[in-house]
């Protein structure tokens, strides 16, 4: 045997649709056995999905997981190797595993050892670690596993027993999300990993929206030296043939080391097929490209895995909602999106016409429904009750929940998911409205800032090739258009410096003297943090959106909404 024909199979499943994950890996296998696999590998926790968070910390879960494991065996095309991520009941936790299954057997089951406790991970709260290495001897070919994060360490007493191995391979099963950019920071970790071990390594990612996080696959097999052999496609279910040479697996009988590495021999495999053609790398995506892509199968994903016909968007003739309602149509379909406009008196002409056309460009129903009868009505009750009291921001705030009212019931009559429209500009300062433009299901572009929302939309309109996104409405000035002549910049500093600071405070942890030092004003910077830091009620209560950037609100960056802390409240002299 001079190969070992490897199929990575990265598919997108549902946390806790044990039966359906089930029968999707297996008609997965069925077409990898068809195309003359070997070995089949499945992205890490591919039968519980993931990430699975408290479900398993409930026995009955993984009673279930299990018995659905038994039920995979027996399915599974006999002469096909598969090793396919699952939970399993350690000692004293649940284990995160990847579980060897072959002719309709469970042969054995490797724990993952490196558990992320950091960002969106919090591992070692639900689950417990494994303790020793695992090593499959298929034939000739000597296959090292992982999960992960354990490839994520490099260094480690694991690897370095690895590398003493002579492998033909590493292979990793990973639940890896996405973030810009994610992907090389991806593949020189891996690189490393595979330099260290001296063997190609072999790595499946899963792909799908859960939730907040948005997995892009990605699966790619890379040597030592850097080279990737081959690269699936991102954002969409991709299964990668190869076949891995094994000139390396000559070498030191690994059976001295029994009592550190875990090994499994298998000998009866499938016979070798014709060679494949030569691999192939999937197209490198820009930044735009990928952050759009990521939007798009997040919202598909989270409306269809939830049970959402479709959607319901609130469209004002600004700049964000336009980009939500182009995403949601790009990934739904028009015949799923409807927008509706409600306007006030502040409301301009050139805000309303571009609604409208937005809404002929994508071909989606949008009714323009006049709220100011309301409005006026809202007022007239409630001025009795502050007499003399000058008009302020209550007044805008109403107009915004009267919005948010009727996108809700409107919601509940048609059951579509109403999709908020705030960016992560204004969710970090404040800038929307608790119960009024953050009402929804799924809060699209929270993690988006306003200057990659203009960058998108651009970025869309080059695809389309004419301006499905009116130029217009990309011109003009952002406004919430809740009073007279109103303009964001009257509230925030330019976009363009708010982001810059925000950026640094939230994604990279900088203090108000950082972001000074970098030539920021004082006293901006120290209004941008002090809004920030007095809005965490408000986030705290926003719908759930996709992640986008290193460090979203929510998942990544978890800060009390009681906090006395001021950064850098006495700052340095300066020299």
């Amino acid at each position: 045997m001079d190969t070992l024909r490897i199929a990575l199979l990265q598919l997108n499943t549902t946390v806790g649709a044990l039966g359906s994950n089930r029968e999707h890996i297996v008609t997965l296998a069925g077409l990898a056995q068809q195309k003359g696999a070997q070995l089949a590998l499945f992205p890490e926790m591919t039968l519980s999905g993931y990430p699975p968070e408290d479900l398993i910390l409930k026995p009955h879960f993984i009673r279930a997981a299990e018995a659905e494991l038994q039920r995979l065996c027996a399915e599974l095309p006999p002469e096909l190797i598969c090793v396919v991520g699952c939970p399993i009941q350690g000692l004293l936790r649940p284990r995160n595993a990847a579980v060897i299954l072959h002719r309709g057997k469970i042969l054995a089951a490797y724990a993952k050892q490196q558990l992320p406790n950091y960002g969106v991970f919090d591992e070692r709260r639900i689950f417990e670690a494994g303790d020793r290495p695992m090593c499959l001897q298929i034939g000739e070919a000597r296959i090292g596993l992982h999960i992960c994060e354990d490839s994520w360490i490099h260094a480690s007493p694991e690897l370095r027993m690895f590398a003493k191995l002579n492998l033909s391979g590493l292979i990793n099963l990973s639940a890896s999300p996405f973030h810009r950019g994610k992907l090389p920071e991806r593949e020189q970790t891996l690189h490393k990993t595979s330099a260290e071990v001296k063997a190609p390594l072999a790595y499946c990612n899963l792909v799908g929206g859960q939730d907040e996080l948005v997995f892009d696959g990605g699966s790619l097999v890379i040597q030592p030296n850097g080279e990737l052999l081959c690269r699936a496609d991102r954002f969409q279910e991709n299964m990668l043939l190869v076949d891995l040479p094994l000139a390396t697996a000559s070498g030191p009988d690994p059976q001295p080391l029994p009592d550190q590495v875990d090994w499994v021999v298998i000998d009866q495999i499938a016979p070798q097929r014709p060679p494949l053609p030569p691999p192939t790398l999937a197209p490198a995506m820009s930044e735009l490209e990928e952050i759009y892509e990521a939007l798009c199968l997040g919202l598909r994903d989270y409306t269809n895995k939830s049970g959402f016909k479709d959607v319901l968007i609130a469209i004002s003739g600004g700049i964000d909602s336009a980009l939500v309602a182009a995403v949601a149509v790009d990934a739904l379909g028009a015949d799923r999106v409807t927008g509706i406009s409600l306007p006030t008196c502040f409301s301009s002409e050139g805000t309303r016409n571009d609604a409208t056309l937005l809404a002929e460009n994508l071909k989606i129903d949008m009714p323009m429904v006049p709220i100011q009868g309301l409005v006026d009505s809202f007022l007239n009750l409630l001025k009795p009750q502050w007499p003399g009291r000058e008009e302020d921001v209550t007044e805008e705030n109403l107009q915004a929940r009267i919005r948010g009212t009727l996108v809700m019931a409107l919601s509940n009559k048609f059951g579509r998911l109403v999709v908020a429209t705030g960016n992560k500009s204004e969710m970090a300062t404040g800038y929307a409205t608790l119960y009024g433009d953050m009402c929804g299901g799924y809060a699209l572009i929270k993690d988006v800032p306003k200057t990659v929302v203009f960058d998108l939309c651009r970025w869309s309109n080059e695809q389309q090739g004419y301006d499905r996104i009116p130029q217009s409405l990309i011109d003009r000035p952002p406004s919430a258009e809740l009073r007279a002549d109103q303009q964001d910049c009257d509230s925030l500093p330019p976009y363009e410096i708010l982001d810059a600071i925000l950026t640094r405070y939230i994604e990279q942890d900088q203090g108000r003297d950082e972001i000074v030092a970098e030539g920021f004003d004082a006293d901006i910077v120290t209004r941008v943090i002090r809004l920030v830091d007095g809005n965490e009620y408000k986030r705290r209560q926003a719908p759930p959106g996709v992640k986008i950037t290193p460090k979203a609100f929510g998942r990544d960056r978890r800060m009390p909404i009681t906090n006395h802390f001021k950064p850098n409240p006495h700052p340095a002299p300066t020299k």
